[in-house]
């Protein structure tokens, strides 16, 4: 076989968001594996190449950067992984290696990124090719449906979770969808007094389900006030994309405490100083993670049972899947299955 199937993007917010087209398959070049992919997730950081975000997107391209599959060719200096594998790919699928940032150790910020359906061709194909140093071994025990949002939305809050918490520690998600639904089971498995901040009394059961020891309606009652009345937050990973809501949390937090956010908002996030600066509190921002992390997140979620929650349709079937996440009738998070 010498071509494969993809969903292509031709231009940013065009009146068509997905062509499927048939693509010659390319080769592995140094450093590189070809993939059979069999999942793909729909992520909010799509909207990146959908709409032309990002300035380093360029057209035709396929996007997607929640990928599992299995290796089917290897690329001239690949010693570390072999054909069979079932592996994973995020949103980092590179780096420069030569940047301040990448020759101090943090890759992840690295200064030229390759961005996984940006800067390259991403998942949304039958075959995809990444960087060798960009996979994450999927486990034996997950599936690879569920280990797609895993991948990115998982590392997301999984990272920002343990890099700003300790075990005991109070720990507030604002949000219960596609990335605060993982954030919550998370928190409450890393040991963290679980705080779920939703819009709506309909989620109180969800939140609990998910983990959450507490759950506060934003919609009915001040989220930070109701905080404070529980002492305060030593973490809050604002996972829902509004600047205004985010901010509002500020004052929920304990002295010294952390606003982690990880949804990125539209608008602006509107702090007031008095509440940041008398209580020593800080607002911060966490990427996704390095591949290395990505495994990390992937062996956690199997030996604590962290699962996200799915709907699956065919990649012919791109353009609706893309139309439930864009309208919030996904619950919580929209995956592509091309193989078995």
């Amino acid at each position: 076989m010498t071509t494969m199937k993809a969903a292509v993007i031709h231009e940013a917010g065009g009146p068509e968001v997905f062509k499927i087209a048939s693509l010659a398959i390319p080769k592995p070049k140094n450093g590189d594996v070809l993939i059979r992919v069999r999942t793909v997730g729909f992520c909010g950081s799509d909207l990146n190449t959908f709409r032309g975000l990002n300035p380093l997107v360029s057209y035709p391209r396929v996007p997607g950067h929640e990928a599992i599959g299995r290796i089917e060719e290897i690329g001239a200096g690949v010693t570390t992984w072999s054909v069979g594998q079932r592996v994973g790919v995020g949103f980092l699928g590179g780096e420069d290696g030569t940047c301040e940032a990448c020759r101090r150790g943090d890759t992840a910020y690295c200064h030229n990124p390759i961005m996984t359906g940006i800067t390259t061709d991403g998942g949304y194909a039958e075959v995809m090719i990444a960087e060798a140093r960009a996979l994450a071994l999927i486990p034996d025990g997950l599936k690879s449906q569920d280990a797609a949002p895993l991948v990115c939305a998982g590392i997301t809050t999984f990272n920002a979770l343990r890099n700003a918490g300790r075990a005991g520690d109070t720990v507030a998600i604002q949000g219960i969808g596609g990335l605060g639904h993982l954030g919550v089971q998370f928190a409450c498995k890393m040991g963290f007094r679980t705080v779920a901040i939703g819009g709506g009394p309909d989620a109180d059961h969800l939140a609990t389900k998910l983990g959450a020891h507490v759950y506060i309606d934003a919609k009915a009652e001040d989220a930070g006030a109701a905080l404070q009345r529980l002492g305060g937050a030593d973490v809050i990973l604002a996972t829902a994309p509004s600047g205004a809501a985010i901010a509002s949390l500020l004052p929920g937090l304990k002295p010294r405490g952390q606003l982690v956010v990880v949804g990125v908002s539209d608008d602006a996030i509107p702090l007031a100083g008095v509440p940041l600066v008398f209580a020593g509190r800080s607002v911060v921002g966490s990427l996704t993670g390095r591949a290395v992390e990505v495994q990390d997140t992937l062996d956690f979620s199997v030996l604590t049972d962290v699962a996200p929650m799915i709907e699956t349709l065919p990649l012919a079937r791109a353009e609706e899947a893309y139309n439930r996440m864009m309208t919030g009738k996904a619950r919580f998070r929209m995956v592509l299955v091309t193989g078995q």
